[in-house]
């Protein structure tokens, strides 16, 4: 698969890149033309750079799930518009990591909430504080713990808290009546995950996050996942949510057999594929043993 990185040699695509710097996806996503596509029921998606974005189309307003960049938004907010003057009613952001959060800056002005988890919403101010660029940011002004819900025309929105998985603040977002739901970064397909412990992740906890979610929805549901390998599968059904729990489990058993046969932390980031789940491929399979060996008391 042909990949660049997207980050440009401007002023602003540097400074988004040392702002996001935490954010694996900053510098490694694919760059290509946009796609902005109807899945069932006046749901849809965007995808360009960053976080899959998904979007409804609702008889009394539009709503966003997620945001990408500054220089992607605005094409989600263009293609949304030619399908009539609305307004739009809610942006709601699945965690905090700038290529799901940084376009919300786009929608200032526009969108009537923006929608977060309360810990996604803390760390998203921390990082902006951090980065002194406060003003960059569109922050969450309606924050939840356990879940929230809305109607938006004839479609009902429910939210789902989970505990720490990717972060400490991942939500999922179903669109009852179409039966999609955009599962973020709790599910990456067939590519190694950003394990992102300094804002919460556990992986452990991050499984029975996936067993809930499995079990939670059923097999019409459209899952949208927050990233894939091949980017023309960023959406499928549960069995995306099944796979990656057992690539979550590999991870763990592997990283603890070999920490038990008494290998070095050394020794086992010379892996190049996890046991169990082979088809999980792309870069940044380090993140994954690093994090696990750190979950489990790797010294």
């Amino acid at each position: 698969m042909q990949r660049r990185h997207f980050i440009q040699n401007s002023a602003l695509a540097m400074a988004l890149l040392a702002f996001y710097k935490a954010d694996v996806f900053a510098n490694s996503s694919i760059h290509r033309a946009y796609q902005f596509k109807a899945l069932r029921n006046d749901v849809g998606i965007f995808t360009e750079q960053g976080g899959t974005i998904a979007w409804l189309n609702g008889t009394s307003g539009f709503v966003v799930v997620d945001s990408q960049f500054p220089a992607s938004a605005p094409n989600v907010i263009a293609e949304l518009k030619k399908l009539g003057e609305k307004p739009f009613k809610y942006l709601l952001n699945t965690h905090h990591h700038g290529d799901h959060t940084a376009g919300n800056i786009a929608f200032k002005g526009m969108v009537d909430h923006v929608v977060a988890h309360q810990n996604s919403a803390i760390n998203q101010k921390l990082a902006a504080e951090k980065a002194k660029n406060e003003d960059k940011q569109l922050f969450p002004d309606v924050t939840f713990g356990k879940g929230w819900k809305a109607p938006v025309g004839k479609e009902k929105i429910s939210a789902y808290y989970y505990g720490s998985g990717h972060t400490n603040g991942d939500v999922v977002y179903h669109f009852e009546n179409a039966n999609i739901v955009h599962v973020g970064d709790l599910v990456f397909n067939r590519r190694f995950p950003y394990i992102d412990q300094a804002n919460g992740a556990h992986i452990g906890n991050w499984i029975t996050a996936l067993d809930k979610i499995y079990n939670q929805f059923d097999k019409d549901t459209i899952v949208v996942t927050g990233h894939s390998l091949d980017p023309e599968k960023v959406v499928g059904d549960k069995e995306n949510v099944k796979a990656f729990k057992n690539y979550l489990e590999s991870l763990l058993a592997f990283v603890k057999t070999e920490i038990q046969a008494g290998k070095t932390k050394e020794d086992i980031l010379k892996a190049t594929t996890i046991p169990g789940a082979p088809e999980w491929q792309g870069d940044g399979i380090a993140r994954s043993l690093t994090a696990a060996y750190t979950e489990l008391g790797g010294r």
